[in-house]
């Protein structure tokens, strides 16, 4: 599913003129909140039920530069569902090419931010990952 779609702006690139690393990793973390809401979660579950998302691991890979005025997208799944944490895969590429550039797999936990540790997935959210599970 395609979870974010974007250019790269000058002020996203570095002194050797492509995407800065900074810039790959927030595009995944934006796939990541479209990705963990159409597994169910909202938003308003911050407000309502305090529960966000804490990143506990990260592995990435860097394939292909992305100098100003690339178009990008990012294609993500849900490669597992354990009791408190989703392990998202998220792809990106060169929309012009179609290429991959980059792509990183993060282990998230789903975080009550009251006690500040992991809390267990809802059912709702367990159900709703099983369909996208890759």
């Amino acid at each position: 599913m395609i979870t974010y779609k974007g250019v790269v702006s000058p002020q996203q690139c570095d002194v050797m003129g492509h995407m800065n690393v900074q810039h790959y990793i927030a595009a995944f973390d934006h796939a990541s909140w479209h990705l963990v809401a159409a597994a169910g979660y909202r938003s308003a579950w911050l407000e309502e039920r305090k529960l966000g998302w804490a990143d506990r691991h990260y592995d990435v890979d860097f394939l292909d530069e992305l100098p100003v005025g690339s178009l990008i997208e990012v294609r993500s799944k849900i490669l597992k569902v354990g009791r408190t944490s989703l392990t998202l895969h998220h792809a990106m590429y060169n929309t012009e090419t179609g290429g991959l550039c980059a792509e990183i797999t993060i282990a998230t936990i789903l975080f009550d931010l009251v006690a500040r540790k992991s809390a267990p997935l809802p059912q709702e959210m367990i159900d709703g990952a099983a369909k996208l599970l890759a």
